[in-house]
């Protein structure tokens, strides 16, 4: 072979081995994912909080985790390209919560026809908190007179009581009869929602690692199993998970308001959290690291009795429980 045909054949050789690397590597990151059971298509989109309200480091606005992105499918239909879910854009209007059952049966977008009415967790994702009344990216869902948006979900001790996501951001469980049509005075609306993913893949959502964490397979989140050991104010619950090392492990973090209603499950009550796992938790309410805009004086937490989020005065104290 001369020269030129055998540097040829080398840059061949190179190609093969280059490829072959590469190829191992790619491997190995997809198993990585799946012994990890994390679907990376199940992340939670960021809550939009950009705003600084306090010089102690670890406030929402500190951190932008899987940025909201969205695109109008220019048909009524709203993509979430975090999440994957496809929404309706601009809600069925104001309905009891049977009608809303029947609404969906008759709803065709873009094409679809296999609409459902959205989970509390599917239905808090879209939340976004720079804003208030409604707190949605106005820039892709349309306005309308809602106060409250159904979900599919009632409480796990009181069928009477519907989860209901509010105008300004906030998640707990309603009376039916609370709604105009059922002769109340409330607008409580409909916001259909389809999933084009049949599988996440996951069959056991969390993985105590036996270090004082639980890997949350879901949202590919790592918390800390059991709470702080005292409640504090929100400004000290930052600093406390600023400095936080837990498993040999630092960067833990205040969990802003969306991953912390993660967390919860309409079926659980006292506590909404899954005891079986975060064996420590206790009734009461536990910080977020989101402010709520129209009151900064004020941030947003969860109460882990039901599972309500509102938000408290940031001089309370209440339990802590980081994320990384």
């Amino acid at each position: 072979m001369n020269s030129g045909g055998t540097r040829n054949f080398l840059k061949k050789i190179y190609a093969i081995l280059l490829l072959s690397l590469l190829l191992h590597i790619a491997c190995r990151k997809d198993q990585e994912n799946s012994d990890s059971g994390i679907d990376i298509k199940n992340l939670l989109p960021d809550t939009g909080q950009t705003i600084s309200y306090t010089s102690t480091k670890g406030e929402d606005a500190d951190f932008t985790i899987n940025p909201p992105s969205y695109k109008d499918n220019g048909d009524g239909t709203i993509t979430d390209n975090v999440t994957g879910l496809m929404w309706q854009k601009a809600d069925g209007g104001e309905m009891t919560f049977e009608n809303a059952f029947l609404y969906v049966k008759s709803v065709n977008l873009g094409g679809y026809s296999d609409w459902r009415l959205p989970t509390s967790f599917e239905l808090f994702s879209i939340n976004s908190y720079d804003r208030v009344n409604p707190a949605l990216n106005i820039n892709y869902f349309t306005i309308t007179t809602a106060e409250y948006w159904w979900t599919s979900e009632t409480r796990a001790d009181d069928a009477s009581m519907v989860w209901v996501v509010n105008a300004g951001g906030g998640v707990g469980a309603h009376p039916k009869s609370e709604t105009i049509s059922a002769g109340g005075v409330k607008h409580f609306n409909t916001r259909v929602v389809r999933n084009p993913k049949t599988n996440t893949g996951i069959t056991e959502r969390y993985k105590d690692n036996g270090d004082g964490t639980i890997s949350d397979r879901l949202t590919g989140l790592m918390w800390q199993k059991n709470q702080s050991a005292k409640t504090m104010s929100w400004e000290d619950a930052l600093s406390y998970a600023t400095n936080l090392t837990l498993a040999g492990k630092s960067g833990w973090r205040l969990p802003n308001v969306k991953e912390l209603q993660s967390l919860n499950d309409t079926k659980l009550i006292k506590p909404s959290f899954n005891k079986s796992y975060f064996t420590g938790i206790s009734s009461g309410n536990y910080w977020s690291s989101t402010t709520l805009v129209q009151t900064p004086t004020k941030a947003w937490d969860i109460n882990v009795d039901y599972g309500i989020v509102s938000y408290s005065d940031k001089t309370l104290k209440e339990n802590v429980l980081c994320v990384k």
